[in-house]
Formats: C-alpha cells, structure tokens, sequence
C-alpha cells in the first residue's frame, strides 16, 4: 500500500473497491482553512527542500484543488516538480472521486494558486500535512493512535516554518526569539508594541483612559522590558524547533498563538502568545496570562 493510500486511513471514509479511501471534511471546516492558509504560507520551505533534498528527506508530496466545472476535489500529486517559473507538476497520486479531468498516474501541470497542502518525511517525522493533521484532530484522542499507525507514522505538532518576518504573527514570534538570539535589544524592542500592552493592561481597570496615560505606561512596560534583559540576560531560543498548532482569533487585529517549542536538550515547552496587528505589521504582545 502506498504511503498516499494510508494517509486517507479508517476514519470518516468512503471504503471503495481497489481504490485509495477518501475523507470527507465539510468546506466550512475551521481546522482544514486554517491547514490550507498554513501550508501556503510555508509552501517556501517545501520549495526550497525539493530543491536541494537531503539525506534525511524521504519523500515529497503536494496537494492541489482540481476544479472540474461546479465540481472539485483536492488531490494529492507524488513526483512534485516546479519549473523555473514556479509552475507546478506532479503525478496524480489517488483515484479522483468527484472530477473527471484528471485520473490516477496521470502527469499534471497546475497552476500553483491551487496548491492546498504540502507534506514531507524528514527522518521518520510528518513535516507539513497540515491538511492530514486537521483530519487527525477532528479524531476523538483514544482513536488517535490507530490512525498513526494506518499510515506507518507517529504524528507529532511537527515543524514549522514561517518566514521570518511581520506578515503573519508566527512570523513575528520567531523574528522576537531570534533577536534575543543574536542578543539584539532594540531588534527585540521593534518585535513589541508597548503601547498596545499598555492599553490591554489599563483597559481591565475600572478607569478613564486616554492617550496620555496610556503612554506613560507604554514607557513604563518598555523601560521594565529593558531592565529585565539587562538583569536577567535575553531569554535563550537558539537550536529549537517550533510548530505554531492553534491560531486563536480575539477580532481581526488579536490573535493567541499556541507554539510548542523543542529543544536540543529534548526539553519540550508549550505557551499562549498574544499577538497585534499594528501599523508596522503583527507584534508580539507577551505571554497569555492563563489564571484570567
């Protein structure tokens, strides 16, 4: 059996004769948009490591959005390949249920705006597969390891792989955590938005607000970072691995971060971050107080 086949696993399937299983997840599923909107915005990193593979990269696969009138289904292709352009090929690699435009070990070129999910094996692990880990999330716990081993792999919250930057609030997570790296204070300073904090913290008060005191506490939080730092040392973040499993939405500016964090030593971490959409781009606003 193929790997593609026992991804489709036992649960929520359609069983048909001499055919990969297909699962079924309604459109409107919170967890496969968010797997979708994820695996695009660390489509890169599948990019680059098809690219160049290395040693400890087994296998590459690549879903897409076949559209086939007002019918459509998403599919796996194996054999990914990118042009120079950033034109995508690949094999089909499960028998269509819902389109007929296309049909299983058929070569196909895609416009890579279809592109849906990504997956790779690196040494033994489930990197990518956003859209095979909402279906594993959507499986009550005790079921769980059944579907691992249908597919011939134990699935951890995996590695993600942001880019480094202020579009996404995973981005500007790692962007905080290298500045403490590189032991960079006003990097880490830009990372943060004090007068937001200042002005969740004060608007739990029973209290007026306004601007000028806002500010005042915005300074105060900025010179209490700064003195923590420089008592304390910059927070160590280098050699982890992250994975961001769960974005929380407050409204569209707010939104709590999960992010596990392994580190070399096997130390494993998982924390809450509040994350802000300012005028520069998502901020990093400090841990989730979890006793509120």
């Amino acid at each position: 059996m193929g790997l593609l086949s026992k991804i489709f696993g036992k649960k929520n399937v359609e069983e048909r004769k001499d055919e990969p299983d297909m699962v079924y997840i309604p459109s409107e599923d919170e967890r496969m948009n968010w797997a979708i909107e994820k695996a695009n915005l660390t489509l890169w990193y599948f990019e680059k490591s098809l690219a160049n593979p290395q040693p400890h990269h087994v296998y590459f696969s690549i879903k897409v959005h076949i559209i086939d009138g007002e019918n459509s289904e998403h599919i796996w292709l194996t054999e990914p390949h990118f042009d120079d352009e950033g034109n995508l090929f690949g094999t089909v690699g499960n028998e269509p249920v819902s389109v007929s435009t296309v049909k299983l070990n058929q070569r196909i070129g895609i416009d890579r705006d279809l592109i849906s999910d990504w997956m790779s094996i690196e040494n033994g692990r489930l990197i990518g597969g956003y859209t095979i880990r909402a279906i594993r999330d959507g499986i009550p716990e005790k079921d769980r390891a059944e579907f691992d081993n249908s597919i011939g792999m134990y699935i951890d919250e995996g590695v993600d792989h942001f880019r480094m930057d202020f579009d996404t609030p995973e981005g500007a997570i790692l962007a905080l955590e290298n500045a403490y790296n590189v032991k960079d204070i006003d990097a880490a300073i830009a990372c943060k938005d004090f007068f937001e904090e200042a002005n969740i913290m004060l608007s739990k008060m029973n209290m007026e607000l306004d601007n000028d005191i806002i500010d005042k506490t915005a300074e105060v939080l900025r010179l209490s970072f700064i003195k923590s730092i420089n008592e304390n040392g910059f927070p160590n973040f280098s050699g982890l691995q992250n994975a961001f499993p769960e974005r929380k939405k407050i409204d569209d500016s707010h939104y709590i971060i999960t992010e596990v964090c392994w580190f070399p030593d096997g130390g494993k971490s998982v924390q809450l971050l509040n994350t802000y959409k300012s005028a520069k781009g998502w901020v990093v606003l400090g841990p989730v107080d979890t006793a509120e």
